[in-house]
């Protein structure tokens, strides 16, 4: 990565794959980054413009890493263009990232909406390839319909090794599994909630929702890490683009802790 944070490298696309019909991930020749489950790159198309992306692969890969973006805007769109063999910008690893080293003896619970799977399948990835480091681990992961969610090709892996469930919000050709939303899997899993790390990452109202139910479990507000996706400009906290409170997303975060957040207008905006 270039030593100047305003200056993007230059480096190529090694690979293109597709995740659903708007989610692509694109895979850059980047070896021996420092990134940590949950941080994220500023990636830039040049001459286009530059978007915050979580790395969604995780740190114990050396010879690559993972961008998985969404098509939602004018950058995002000219990304899915994206060919191997391409080159693109890169600046980063910025933020903070989730609680790695801090989890101990606690089990893990993730929750994923959509797209907000990627920087949790980061830190999947990383218990996955350090299995014995860790406790007990669940995954509960929806998406509006089967067709939207993401990383479909490592469920069966994840399913050797954690509790994974999964829910649509909608019917559709082909899915017979539950139909509803993220929050209602928790009646699936039986959780200890003084020792139980919940790790959520979505749109606002689903990670909204899911809060709204962990805390009738009486789950402890330091116990619930969320990764929060906002317009981050800069990545470097200059531009003021990213705050929620007295919070800049892309220095403080974009992990919080539940009891960092919760007493912000913004939270959920």
């Amino acid at each position: 990565m270039s030593e100047n944070p305003y200056l993007p490298a230059t480096v190529e696309v090694l690979d293109v794959i597709s995740e659903s019909h708007d989610v692509l991930t694109l895979r850059l020749d980047v070896k021996k980054t420092s990134h940590m489950p949950g941080q994220f790159m500023m990636l830039s198309v040049f001459g286009f413009g530059e978007i915050p992306v979580s790395v969604s692969s995780s740190p114990t890969i050396t010879d690559y890493i993972d961008l998985s973006v969404k098509k939602t805007g004018s950058v995002t769109s000219v990304v899915h263009e994206t060919q191997p063999g391409d080159t693109v910008g890169l600046r980063g690893p910025y933020g903070r990232g989730f609680p790695v080293d801090e989890v101990g003896d606690n089990d893990l619970l993730f929750m994923g909406g959509g797209i907000g799977l990627a920087p949790l399948r980061s830190f999947i990835d990383y218990i996955r390839d350090k299995r014995d480091d860790f406790n007990d681990v669940s995954v509960l992961y929806g998406a509006r319909t089967a067709d939207d969610m993401v990383f479909r090709g490592e469920f069966n892996d994840w399913r050797s090794m954690f509790n994974l469930h999964l829910i649509a919000d909608m019917e559709c050709e082909g899915w017979y599994g539950r139909v509803g939303y993220v929050s209602e899997l928790l009646s699936e899993v039986t959780l200890d909630t003084e020792n139980t790390i919940a790790i959520v990452c979505g749109p606002s109202i689903m990670m909204k929702c899911v809060v709204g139910e962990l805390k009738k479990l009486w789950y402890p507000d330091d116990k619930i890490i969320l990764s929060f996706e906002r317009r981050m400009k800069c990545g470097i906290g200059k531009c003021g683009h990213c705050n929620i409170g007295d919070k800049i997303v892309c220095i403080d975060g974009p992990v919080f802790s539940f009891d960092e957040v919760r007493d912000s207008p913004e939270l959920w905006g």
